[in-house]
């Protein structure tokens, strides 16, 4: 410790035909080389676009480069074969220990030289040596990825002191540089909630109000028959939709996933989700996911009671199996996919057990255990009687139709998130280190407020038009922003992304098509349950005759 070494040599290695082809693949990937050092992972500095002095680090660095020689056209692979670590320590004032707080790496292609003959106990290089004073820099002739060229592996180490105290290590591998466009999404999301809820306030106070004092003042039948609107469907809007058992488990689903969400990120927002946990974030998501299936069986009883349903234990195991059950076979292809490539970046077999016992073992009881206590409450009262005859719906208007207008409700809740989306990406595709959970949370509970508010809005002008399936389309309506987060997520990956292979192609679509899924559950949810409170809200302030 705090000893420099410089010019360490590694190994020297002969390039075959298939190590040459696979160096190339590697270096057209992108592929990285991930190294730890007391739990901190290696980064690469990195100024900033801008060129102002804060920096910046990526994860890792990558195995090479392409480049073409000066005077020539042709394209060809350099390795980083000499690796210059950069360990910072901090010095205990009291005690003459240092911990380590800091290890960066700047690699460079040499093509080393040395002095005949080879020795390989001790070499003797003429491109890197401490007793020469001669050490690598940039100047050096880079180091070809071809077959038959001999390559040499070095490294340096150098300490250097510095004032970052242990506790705080991590701060400057998290140091978020652009804050200033975190602030304009959230100042943009702000904008579109601002409007909603100006629109939620004009339709509740001024529409709504007037509505129910005109109702409610209405003496005569014959008055009541000629007026239009939402009331006029009374009879017929708490009537069950098509699919009652799937709306249920979806709901329940939504719960599930909601709850999830909302205490991981409140734990991740108050610190404890540190990165230096590696792997604690999604360690904490499982296990909350299997304990939220408590919710999950409690809530989608209750709507199935509701709804009259007997099968109350088909309907359970629906809700314990249907969302884990599709994205535990998508992952499971995905995973049988990184096997085959022999990747290092498959889930091991144990963890996959470990994860179907904890669905089957803990999730599926828990989701058991809700349903019971759903289902032996009493069942929630419809604030008005349902007609034995469903009334005819008029025809619609074109822009009243379902597909245009779930279309339509899934733009504002995507707009309120994509620029923070984009940072997500850019974080999980890009080796950038992903740790704002404080803007993140202002941008969980804008996406909150807008599904419901746009919802809310869409619900209530079909009500107006006498259209009373709306159970199905409350839920499509702000579940249809995850159509537009895979379009983006598209659009990002043939603009932002470099994947030439297909298994990589496929493993990104697969988790997106996860991803685009988990948030059409939770926005869909958000968006039912408001559209439920407000149609019970307002159904139950008017008299019905």
């Amino acid at each position: 410790m705090r000893e420099e070494k410089l010019c360490n040599y590694v190994c020297r290695i002969k390039l075959d035909a298939k190590s040459s082809k696979n160096f190339k693949e590697k270096i057209d990937d992108e592929y990285r080389v991930n190294m730890i050092l007391d739990n901190l992972p290696v980064a690469v500095a990195r100024q900033r676009a801008d060129g102002t002095l804060v920096t910046s680090y990526e994860h890792g660095f990558r195995v090479g480069f392409k480049a073409s020689y000066a005077g020539s056209t042709e394209e060809r692979y350099f390795i980083y074969n000499h690796l210059s670590f950069e360990v910072k320590f901090h010095k205990d004032s009291e005690a003459d220990s240092a911990r380590i707080v800091g290890f960066e790496v700047t690699p460079y292609s040499v093509k080393h030289e040395f002095e005949q003959p080879w020795s390989e106990d001790n070499p003797h290089l003429t491109t890197c040596n401490p007793k020469t004073k001669h050490y690598v820099s940039q100047t050096n002739s880079p180091q070809e990825v071809d077959e038959g060229k001999d390559i040499i592996f070095t490294y340096d180490v150098s300490f250097k002191e510095s004032p970052i105290k242990w506790a705080s290590r991590w701060d400057t591998y998290l140091l978020m540089t652009d804050d200033q466009i975190h602030w304009f999404s959230i100042i943009n999301s702000l904008m579109i909630v601002l409007f909603l809820s100006g629109m939620v306030a004009m339709i509740m106070m001024r529409t709504l109000y007037r509505d129910i004092s005109n109702y409610n003042q209405l003496e005569t039948q014959d008055e009541a028959q000629e007026e239009t609107g939402w009331k006029l469907v009374h009879g017929d809007v708490f009537r069950p939709p098509s699919n009652v058992g799937l709306l249920c488990v979806y709901a329940g689903t939504g719960v599930q996933f909601f709850g999830m969400t909302l205490v991981t990120m409140i734990f991740a927002m108050l610190g404890f989700l540190s990165p230096s946990n590696r792997g604690g974030l999604m360690t904490a998501m499982v296990l909350l996911w299997v304990f939220m299936g408590l919710f999950a069986g409690y809530s989608s009883a209750r709507l199935y009671k509701m709804f009259k349903g007997t099968e109350w234990k088909t309907n359970t195991l629906k809700t314990a199996f249907t969302f884990p059950g599709i994205v535990f076979g998508i992952f499971f292809v995905l995973n049988a996919l990184i096997w085959g490539e022999k990747s290092s970046g498959a889930v091991p077999f144990g963890t996959m057990f470990a994860l179907v016992f904890l669905w089957f073992g803990i999730s599926v009881p828990l989701v058991f255990v809700g349903s019971y206590f759903g289902y032996k409450k009493p069942a929630i009262e419809d604030p008005v009687k349902t007609n034995k005859i469903p009334r005819q719906i008029p025809e619609q208007a074109w822009y009243m139709q379902p597909v245009f207008s779930v279309l339509i409700g899934g733009i504002l809740p995507f707009g309120a998130v994509f620029i923070e989306l984009f940072f997500i990406l850019t974080s999980i595709w890009l080796h950038q280190f992903y740790y704002i959970f404080g803007f993140l949370f202002i941008v969980f509970v804008i996406l909150i407020v807008t599904c419901a508010e746009i919802t809310i809005v869409l619900c209530y002008f079909q009500l107006c038009s006498e259209d009373y399936h709306w159970w199905w389309r409350a839920y499509l309506t702000s579940g249809s922003s995850a159509l537009y987060l895979f379009l983006y997520a598209t659009f990002y990956f043939f603009t932002k992304l470099e994947i030439t292979k297909l298994v990589s192609g496929i493993l990104y679509f697969g988790y997106m098509t996860i991803i685009s899924y988990a948030f059409f559950v939770l926005t869909g949810t958000i968006g039912f349950y408001a559209c439920f409170w407000f149609v019970r809200t307002i159904y139950a302030s008017v008299k019905i005759d």
